[in-house]
């Protein structure tokens, strides 16, 4: 018997039905469609509801994640391959290899199916940049109004091959250097500038971008690294208060060291903002003994995203845990959490 045709999905003019989430002839016409076709990977493409991969020898490393970007694109990026940078990120900043990804989509009735499989295709393109494959994924459409056009959950995994590695948010030690990869807020404004139309005399474009690279530059210089991670939403503040926390140590952070644009910096000027608290998601912050901060600062400089990394503080013993910042006039300032939520919807 001849196989069953079905007229292709319209990917100009049509839109996500109900029918394409029920689990029937529509939902696995969008999946080969959209997903498989772009995503181009032979776990996928097998159509089981999980991925078989081969996994090489050591510690496996796991994550998962959510976005609901608003708008889904903004200056330098789009919510497909934030997904996917975010992950490989939380992935990389264990020192692994990130490997394997799967996605998740919820999806609102009637988002035009052409923007459906451009995201798909920017998220494609990113994973295959960074060197990652999309195994296996689901997709759920819910009734309009049930969600904001799209949101996407994701799971990464890779391995950490070296044993000398033991990279954690507990391992900071008073004395050791505090190293940022590059300039902060950029995400953060970029995205706020869409949102409120607004314009600046500099663009500013997010910094979304994959650190496995950087991350496997920074291991294979400096394995001694105590502590990464990258510094997404609640900005460098959070990320530096959590991992004095957990670490058990405070920090004293020179204002003068940290890198900003001066479009971000006039940006929050105007806006009120600190760029401290605003969100990256293409840089990270690592901690690592004294004498190793030059080699580190060097091998992260020699990578394109981190050209303009820099050792920007210390670790110091502090019973009360606090980050303290420096300032130019040479006072010295608590830099607290925020407290509540300053750019929701960020990623």
């Amino acid at each position: 018997m001849p196989a069953r045709r079905f007229p292709p999905l319209d990917l100009t003019g049509g839109r996500v039905e109900l029918g394409h989430g029920a689990g029937g002839r529509a939902m696995t016409q969008l999946v080969r469609e959209i997903f498989v076709a772009v995503f181009d990977s032979d776990a996928l493409a097998r159509g089981d509801d999980n991925a078989r991969v081969p996994v090489p020898p050591g510690r496996l490393v796991m994550t998962t994640d959510g976005y609901v970007i608003t708008p889904r694109r903004f200056p330098g990026g789009d919510i497909g391959a934030l997904a996917v940078h975010g992950t490989i990120n939380d992935v990389a900043m264990s020192g692994a290899q990130p490997l394997y990804l799967s996605a998740g989509f919820i999806v609102e009735e009637g988002l035009p199916l052409a923007e459906l499989a451009w995201v798909a295709g920017t998220m494609a393109g990113a994973a295959r940049e960074a060197g990652v494959a999309i195994v296996t994924g689901d997709t759920k459409v819910v009734e309009r109004g049930g969600c904001d056009g799209l949101f996407i959950t994701t799971t990464g995994v890779g391995v950490l091959t070296d044993d000398r590695l033991d990279i954690a948010g507990d391992r900071a030690r008073p004395g050791d250097a505090v190293v940022l990869s590059g300039t902060v807020g950029d995400h953060g404004v970029a995205v706020l500038s869409q949102r409120e139309n607004l314009a600046f005399e500099s663009p500013v474009l997010s910094d979304s971008a994959a650190l496995n690279g950087l991350v496997a530059a920074m291991v294979a210089a400096v394995p001694e690294l105590r502590a990464m991670r990258d510094p997404t939403r609640g900005g460098l503040a959070a990320t530096l208060n959590e991992l004095a926390d957990q670490s058990g140590v405070g920090m004293v952070i020179e204002e003068a060291a940290v890198p900003v644009t001066p479009a971000v910096r006039g940006a929050c000027e105007l806006l009120g903002l600190d760029p401290l608290t605003v969100a990256n998601e293409g840089k990270l912050v690592a901690i690592c003994p004294p004498g190793r901060a030059d080699d580190l600062v060097a091998a992260m400089r020699a990578h394109p995203l981190g050209r303009e990394a820099a050792r920007i503080g210390t670790v110091i013993e502090d019973a009360d845990r606090l980050v303290q910042l420096e300032t130019a006039l040479g006072g010295r300032r608590v830099v607290d959490w925020l407290a509540g939520e300053q750019l929701p919807r960020i990623c």
